[in-house]
């Protein structure tokens, strides 16, 4: 039953063999790819420091990325520029979160055990399993906003969102890996989908980066720009998510622009080695 609702979501970036072959759409003639230096760090023909916020957005809410490794050196993922667009965002690099990740996620873990009782202000955005359902972030909006503890407290509650970016199959192992951390502070999320409907690829819409399987499904700065809609009751969360969609459009425009000068080729099945018998027959 895991596995089936793990399928129910989005991967919140991109597969990696992808990434490879879009990337190659934008090498020179040397095979090699000028890079922006001054702000966008992103491939100079595609260079997005015109689309960025002139100073970066700030929120109420503090923005926590795990970025798997193997996303690092991806110049067409979304969370470098995801940090480029708002102050309130951390990005780490690893594989799971745990005591000594971050200071302010430790601050978190301590601040639960110190208080068990306390009710969650950090949540992390996946897809619910059995074992560890999920409430849709309307609904735990809703009900941390009428929290008895929440309106009775004089303190400065600080709302913390955690994400987690690499390709689908990254993304599980992440979370199943930080859930030892994560349970003890950070209650999960999700933001609504509908595995009826097929998800969109880069031809047909202005904010998918590649084909998706079902609906619902997005890139990490699209999943942070609607998560940030509905938590920024402090700041204009409707405007801060139109200016994260304002470059995440600009960002498939341009990949969908070269590749439709150089169409990405398929990469080549390995064919089985062939055995030759004795008298001659071949067999696979």
């Amino acid at each position: 039953m895991e596995e089936e609702a793990a399928e129910l979501f989005t991967h919140f970036e991109f597969e990696e063999s992808d990434d490879d072959e879009e990337e190659d759409t934008l090498e020179n003639e040397n095979g090699r790819r000028e890079i922006c230096e001054n702000g966008c760090s992103r491939p100079a023909k595609v260079c997005l420091c015109n689309e960025l916020p002139s100073k970066p957005l700030l929120t109420s809410t503090k923005i926590v990325i795990l970025h798997h490794p193997h996303e690092v050196r991806h110049k067409l993922a979304t969370v470098p520029i995801l940090a480029k667009c708002l102050q309130n965002c951390e990005t780490l690099i690893g594989r799971r979160l745990h005591l000594g990740s971050s200071p302010l996620l430790d601050s978190l873990y301590e601040t639960s055990i110190d208080d068990p009782l306390r009710p969650h202000r950090a949540i992390y955005l996946f897809p619910g399993t059995d074992s560890s359902p999920a409430i849709e972030l309307n609904d735990w909006v809703s009900s941390a906003t009428s929290s008895s503890y929440s309106t009775s407290s004089n303190e400065t509650e600080i709302r913390v969102l955690i994400v987690f970016d690499g390709t689908w199959k990254h993304a599980k192992e992440m979370v199943s890996a930080s859930l030892p951390f994560l349970s003890k502070f950070a209650t999960r999320v999700c933001l609504k989908y509908d595995v009826r409907v097929d998800g969109e690829s880069i031809f047909d819409s202005e904010l998918v980066l590649r084909k998706e399987p079902f609906s619902g499904c997005m890139s990490t700065i699209e999943a942070v720009a609607r998560s940030l809609r509905v938590l920024e009751t402090t700041n204009n969360g409707v405007e801060i998510e139109e200016r994260l969609i304002s470059v995440l459009r600009a960002m498939v425009k341009f990949q969908a622009s070269y590749l439709i000068k150089k169409p990405v080729k398929p990469r080549p099945r390995l064919l089985k080695k062939k055995k030759v018998e004795k008298n001659g027959d071949i067999v696979t």
